[in-house]
């Protein structure tokens, strides 16, 4: 997939996920933006890749510091093309009885209201072009229930959700909208829900979890003629046809 000239704004891409997607999208051409609160590893991350990345630092939390990153990035490559919806958090891990109200919230703001905002902030330019992707970090828990991830799988459902409203409103207008569930992958987000010993995925042995480099490979290949299939809906990268189709496995 060849993505040349196409320029890419990637939330939470200090690490995980995102560091692996910033990569892998550089690799193939593309002028990338990285949006996340850690300005410090956000800025090795740019300079190890180059003059076709910029670091912005951002709390997707605050619509306002979304649209400054996404204007930033539009006014030095020319336009957004791809907008992938990384950030999230999982921590504190709580049953309902014993979660703090702030701390629940505080993750519906970066999961849930944090992709609305890259949402809200892209859409304008990406309409007036007549094109642009809109891919979402998705989960299995957004369709299963977890002990202690009530705000988890709450913020993950309605990302869902959103996707498919997207999808339904500007699919006419050019707008892919895809969400992505990649399964458990071997990021930070896994150690502490390991370190947490709450429900049966803090029990998984770390060699059970994909590298991030897998979630990445596929979100290219989403912006490719073959995400065509997925507009609209969610790819589980459990799927071993789907990951045969990136060419993860043979």
């Amino acid at each position: 997939m060849d993505m040349s000239g196409k320029t890419v704004v990637i939330t939470g891409a200090s690490r995980g996920i995102g560091e692996a997607a910033a990569r892998v999208f550089a690799d193939a051409g593309a002028n990338v933006a990285l949006l996340a609160r850690s300005g410090d590893a956000l800025s090795d991350l740019a300079d190890a890749i180059g003059e076709n990345a910029m670091a912005l630092e951002c709390d997707v939390s605050r619509f306002e510091s979304v649209q400054e990153a996404v204007d930033e990035a539009a006014s030095r490559f020319g336009s957004v093309d791809v907008l992938i919806n990384n950030a999230g958090v999982i921590e504190p891990i709580a049953r309902l009885a014993d979660s703090e109200p702030d701390d629940w919230g505080r993750a519906i703001d970066v999961n849930l209201k944090g992709v609305y905002h890259g949402m809200r902030a892209v859409l304008p330019m990406m309409l007036k072009k007549g094109e642009g992707t809109v891919l979402t970090i998705s989960s299995g828990a957004a369709h299963g229930a977890l002990e202690g991830w009530s705000h988890y799988c709450a913020s993950k459902a309605a990302v869902h959700m959103m996707t498919k409203a997207l999808h339904k409103e500007e699919a006419g207008h050019g707008i892919r909208a895809i969400g992505l569930s990649p399964g458990t992958v071997a990021t930070e987000m896994q150690r502490e829900i390991k370190a947490s010993g709450v429900n049966p995925v803090s029990q998984l042995d770390w060699s059970d979890h994909i590298p991030a480099e897998w979630p990445a490979k596929c979100l290219l290949w989403l912006c490719g003629p073959d995400g065509d299939a997925w507009l609209g809906q969610e790819v589980s990268l459990r799927d071993e046809d789907v990951r045969r189709s990136v060419g993860l496995i043979e």
